[in-house]
């Protein structure tokens, strides 16, 4: 496995044979009435080429381990080149020694919109707003890399979400929403803003030990494994007595809870009882979910 911590920052990002993402997109139209069925064929071309044949770090990655994504645009209304749509943005990482594929990322973005000219080039460039299409695209590339690396290395994301965050600061001028804290509080400025800030950084550890400590390690010690995830948990209690429903928080168990239940409800058997507290307090929207794993 390579380290996919040790890599050149681009400036200036094009094309290029050292691609880092395999991403699935999807575009749903069903919303839209149009007798142009094929903007939305050629949108999904341009927004595939873009993501996975752009070279985002410099750092050369083999076929097997692109990081494995998807970006699911469903368009609300569509009209003289403008698109009103949401991005749900996911991504996974192998688990060492197996063929499973562990949820890292799962975010729905609603205030998706952006201009499309059938057949343009889509060019990213940091330094400049070119459309909002480029910055949300590119934006979400580097929080899944950066994603991605924290949980090979503790902290190992700081690169890629600083691009993200010079991103998030020029797309601010263009009066897009999703940019701005005034936009919401669980959107696009608060992720970076959050990931990055430091009073989440138990979040990012968290991320570190369920996946490298405690995933990587199951074909070894089940159940070594199975409490260095609970440990995990604990250390993600650290953000609630920060702030209780914290943003990073959702983010976690919207990729992680079905997950979690499977992990936690097989054997061997462990102690779940102060685990189970945690998992309530810190997500109740998902206590049924939780009722169901098996003490």
């Amino acid at each position: 496995m390579k380290n996919r911590i040790s890599f050149l920052l681009l400036f200036f990002v094009g094309l290029a044979q050292a691609q880092q993402l395999n991403c699935s997109v999807q575009i749903n139209s069903d919303k839209v009435a149009t007798t142009n069925n094929q903007i939305f064929k050629n949108l999904k071309t341009s927004i595939s080429d873009f993501v996975n044949k752009t070279d985002w770090t410099g750092e050369e990655y083999k076929q097997n381990e692109k990081i494995e994504c998807s970006m699911v645009i469903i368009v609300n209304s569509y009209e003289s080149n403008q698109f009103s749509a949401s991005i749900q943005v996911q991504s996974t990482r192998p688990v060492f020694n197996s063929t499973y594929a562990s949820p890292v990322f799962n975010f729905n973005d609603k205030d998706f919109s952006f201009r499309y000219v059938e057949f343009e080039n889509l060019q990213f460039n940091p330094s400049n707003f070119d459309s909002n299409l480029v910055s949300v695209l590119a934006y979400y590339s580097y929080m899944i890399l950066g994603f991605d690396s924290d949980t090979y290395t503790l902290m190992g994301g700081n690169k890629n979400y600083e691009v993200a965050q010079q991103i998030l600061n020029v797309a601010q001028q263009s009066g897009y929403k999703g940019w701005s804290q005034n936009d919401g509080n669980q959107n696009r400025y608060f992720l970076v803003s959050d990931v990055l800030g430091g009073t989440y950084d138990a979040y990012r550890e968290a991320l570190y030990q369920y996946h490298r400590e405690g995933l990587d390690t199951m074909t070894a010690d089940v159940k070594a494994s199975k409490n260095k995830i609970i440990d995990a948990i604990a250390t993600l209690s650290k953000v609630y007595a920060v702030r209780p429903n914290a943003f990073l928080t959702r983010v976690f168990f919207d990729a992680k809870v079905d997950e979690l239940v499977s992990i936690l409800s097989g054997g061997p058997k462990v102690s779940l009882s102060e685990t189970i507290d945690n998992l309530n307090k810190l997500s109740p929207l998902n206590t049924a979910k939780w009722s169901a794993i098996k003490l």
